[in-house]
């Protein structure tokens, strides 16, 4: 199709498939023209739509939750094209939000690297894991293993990623921040997300505090004691030794009543160059995305 190959205004959904590469496309708008509204949402309700840009996900296979497996997404862009969540009016005083994730990663899937992508103009980016209780909740433990990194997370709102249950190695990834920033790494129940060499270029007053959210249950027979997250190096602003900011350092200080652990129980091995991380804003930027693979 060339080099402006694109899937717009679809769902694309990969279930309970095995052996699953994408590549090279741009997906666009994922449209959803009647969304649900939640009173249950929050503090003051929500409106929820039905549809990812890609749902990896499962279902029961002989009472089995059986998820999306070896998944690779990779050079691709994701944005909401022509309909920007952003430009919609409010009802009920919440915005009538008409897209959900960008690439979302539940129903027991494993073993996903998320690689060298771009995504833009959205607000749900990587939800990794399918609900904090229930069937699904019980499918997911001991799955959602996923790698992201050296990917372009350029002025979204949160979930990049947000985790229920995953081991989530998230590295050489770069964060450009902007006026809509919610949070980018999003704490869940019994999620084991560890961040290292990553670059946040900060545009407007976001602090490093706001990095990190925490979602959980504390009450679930699921969760794990003294949950955490282990964050490395991280640049803000600039490779000086003033921009390396202890993330995790700066969300404690500023939570004093929601306090996250700095390890968690485990250590990624399976992985393959991890680059400075001085060097991510200028790799990324000329090499995530579509047909950069072997772009000199």
């Amino acid at each position: 199709m060339g080099k402006d190959a694109r899937i717009v205004g679809a769902h694309v959904r990969v279930n309970s498939a095995d052996n699953v590469i994408i590549r090279n496309l741009t997906f666009e708008d994922a449209y959803d023209c009647f969304p649900q509204w939640d009173p249950t949402d929050g503090s003051s309700g929500n409106w929820n739509s039905a549809y990812d840009l890609i749902s990896l996900t499962g279902g029961k296979v002989d009472s089995v939750l059986v998820g999306a497996t070896h998944v690779w997404v990779d050079h691709c862009a994701f944005s909401d094209g022509a309909h920007p969540d952003s430009a919609q009016p409010q009802y009920f005083g919440r915005l009538y939000q008409q897209h959900d994730g960008a690439l979302d990663i539940t129903n027991a899937s494993d073993f996903v690297t998320v690689s060298w992508n771009r995504f833009s103009n959205h607000d749900k980016v990587m939800l990794i894991g399918s609900s904090d209780s229930g069937s699904t909740a019980t499918g997911d433990v001991g799955k959602l293993n996923v790698t992201v990194h050296h990917n372009l997370f350029d002025r979204l709102v949160q979930r990049m990623p947000r985790v229920r249950f995953g081991k989530v190695h998230v590295y050489n990834n770069y964060y450009v921040v902007g006026d809509d920033f919610s949070y980018a790494w999003g704490v869940g129940i019994a999620s084991r997300i560890f961040a290292e060499n990553n670059f946040f270029e900060v545009e407007g007053s976001t602090t490093p505090d706001e990095f990190i959210d925490w979602y959980k249950k504390p009450t679930s027979t699921l969760e794990l004691p003294n949950i955490g997250i282990y964050v490395g190096e991280t640049l803000v602003n600039g490779p000086a030794i003033k921009n390396h900011v202890n993330v995790l350092y700066e969300y404690n200080a500023a939570n004093p009543t929601k306090q996250l652990a700095p390890t968690v129980d485990w250590w990624p091995t399976l992985y393959e160059q991890m680059h400075p991380t001085s060097a991510v804003p200028a790799l990324v930027t000329a090499k995530a995305g579509p047909f950069t693979l072997n772009e000199k």
